[in-house]
């Protein structure tokens, strides 16, 4: 499965790095592109892995997931 996320509160390249480490941090989360340009992070991910799980994992790292 694939999941595109709108990330809030990224700054830099840094940061980017940062959700992208929180996002493959989720069990079941196979791997994860994150654009800082965009503000999006593409998840792709086991059946299952819920929305809110990665949601948690990036607000532990400082950062929000948006609607």
């Amino acid at each position: 499965m694939q999941t595109t996320l709108k990330i809030s509160g990224m700054t830099c390249g840094h940061c980017a790095m940062h959700v992208k480490k929180a996002l493959e941090s989720v069990r079941g989360v196979k791997k994860a592109a994150v654009d800082l340009e965009s503000a999006t992070a593409v998840v792709e991910h086991k059946d299952g892995v819920t929305v809110g799980e990665m949601a948690a994992s990036v607000s532990e790292a400082g950062y929000e997931v948006s609607a």
